[in-house]
């Protein structure tokens, strides 16, 4: 391990803050182990008592990329918000989170659709390209919302070259339908699907647009190899760690302290 530079492997790092460090002033042969610790501190501090419960894995790899696109300067910082569809789940289960990183709230927990393309109960085919209707993997910055098909809509700038880049020119977007319910899996044994977007429920659509438009990260995760080991955001080193942290109720410098 090089004193000027800090390994993390897939693990993450929170920045919380506008005062930061290089990576690595920490010091000590023991920074990784450290490291660790302080990304299990903030993964523990997220409230999931009234949802279901995100996966450590999934989580760890939504939250670096997070990262990494907030060190590159392309997300809204006034909105600490990152959303998750764990596509390694079947669609008749609440798989999508929008997670408040700073209170550590579980803002929303519900089902989300998968493109009809990618399969049926679940999502094992994935890309890029115009017509196929599947869904990209990946990293997502929220844009503006309009008014189309399905209502309020939310764009999508794919930030994942390769995986997900094409989403605004194949109409990618955040919408509401009538297919992702309770009630159409009741009649139907399954989740509806859509033609490659993360569809929410009708009902929430306005909520979850209104609470992750403007530059908040969305990540669509899969346990897919070639996603998994080529992605940019995914394995890209983490620039910064925090000096110190605005979340209530975490000593992360306790976590961090030689």
């Amino acid at each position: 391990m090089r004193r000027s530079g800090l390994w993390i492997g897939l693990f993450l790092i929170a920045t919380f803050s506008a005062n930061v460090v290089k990576a690595g002033e920490t010091g000590g042969v023991n920074d990784e182990i450290r490291i660790q610790e302080y990304f299990h501190t903030v993964y523990e501090h997220i409230d999931f008592t009234n949802s279901a419960k995100l996966s450590y894995e999934v989580f760890a790899n939504a939250y670096k990329g997070y990262l990494n696109l907030k060190n590159s300067g392309l997300l809204n910082t006034a909105k600490e918000i990152i959303t998750v569809c764990d596509f390694n789940l079947p669609s008749t289960e609440k798989r999508l989170w929008v997670i408040d990183i700073l209170s550590g709230k579980v803002l929303f927990n519900t089902l989300v659709a998968h493109g009809m393309g990618s399969g049926d109960e679940y999502a094992r085919s994935f890309s890029n390209e115009e017509n196929s209707h599947q869904s990209s993997l990946g990293f997502y910055v929220t844009g503006d919302t309009y008014n189309g098909e399905h209502g309020l809509s939310l764009k999508l700038n794919g930030m994942d070259y390769g995986f997900n880049d094409a989403a605004m020119s194949r109409g990618i977007v955040v919408h509401g339908a009538n297919y992702v319910s309770e009630t159409y899996i009741a009649g139907n044994a399954k989740l509806g699907r859509s033609w490659g977007c993360p569809a929410v429920p009708d009902k929430l659509k306005q909520a979850i647009i209104k609470v992750i438009q403007g530059g908040t990260c969305l990540f669509i995760a899969h346990s897919d190899n070639m996603y998994l080991r080529s992605a940019y955001w995914l394995n890209k080193k983490i620039d910064h760690l925090p000096e110190n942290a605005a979340m209530a109720n975490i000593n992360f410098m306790e976590v961090l302290k030689p």
